[in-house]
């Protein structure tokens, strides 16, 4: 049909963005900057939830769309822009490895990803089943990204990189989960949110940064 054809363009598009939205969150440095980074990945995400809701007629995706736009575009990065500003963390970001070495092991993580999710796009019969190395990709990525910061709030928004990955391969190659789960997430995601800025804030208070490093000096101690 040429409407699944097209919605499997539109699909296939939105993932590349996803894609290529996390190898710039990979690169970037600078905080605010990840956070903008961060929504315009929610909203690619909404974006994708919109067109599979429209192409297969399912209609409990549109309140998973809506619900992306309401948390992910919107509420999220409005809380961490005032959580950022308020601890005055408007630095640039240190990383443990440098650039380009981080980019390559990205790149080597994109081609593990498709190659480990192309047995299983091969059973789907969805109409987006080329987007899972993708999505898979996105999850690896965001990882990555968790794991070479050394700031706590870098590693938060990397956190909620991989979520946007893992709720892409649920949307995308299976039609969604059931509501009753998706509600449970964001509000997971909602109330680790709160708990992760006052864990920010006593560690702003104890070590007057946050700096993970400075924590794993305890260690020693």
């Amino acid at each position: 049909m040429p409407t699944l054809a097209f919605s499997s363009q539109l699909i296939n598009l939105c993932a590349a963005l996803l894609l290529l939205l996390s190898f710039a969150m990979l690169s970037q440095r600078r905080v605010l900057t990840l956070v903008d980074l961060f929504a315009m990945q929610g909203g690619t995400l909404f974006v994708s939830i919109i067109v599979v809701a429209w192409s297969t007629g399912q209609p409990h995706l549109y309140y998973s769309a809506a619900l992306t736009l309401i948390l992910k575009v919107i509420l999220l990065p409005l809380i961490l822009h005032r959580l950022i500003r308020r601890l005055g963390a408007q630095w640039e970001s240190e990383t443990l490895l440098n650039t380009p070495i981080t980019m390559l092991a990205g790149l080597l993580l994109v081609i593990f990803a498709f190659t480990l999710a192309q047995p299983i796009s091969q059973l789907a019969n969805t109409v987006a089943r080329g987007t899972l190395g993708i999505a898979l990709a996105v999850v690896m990525l965001a990882f990555l990204m968790m794991i070479t910061r050394r700031k706590a709030v870098t590693q938060v928004i990397g956190f909620l990189a991989m979520e946007n990955g893992l709720f892409f391969a649920a949307t995308s190659a299976t039609y969604g989960m059931p509501m009753v789960v998706e509600l449970g997430v964001a509000l997971d995601v909602l109330v680790s949110m709160v708990i992760l800025g006052i864990f920010f804030f006593h560690i702003r208070e104890q070590f007057d940064s946050l700096d993970l490093h400075n924590m794993e000096s305890l260690k020693e101690d």
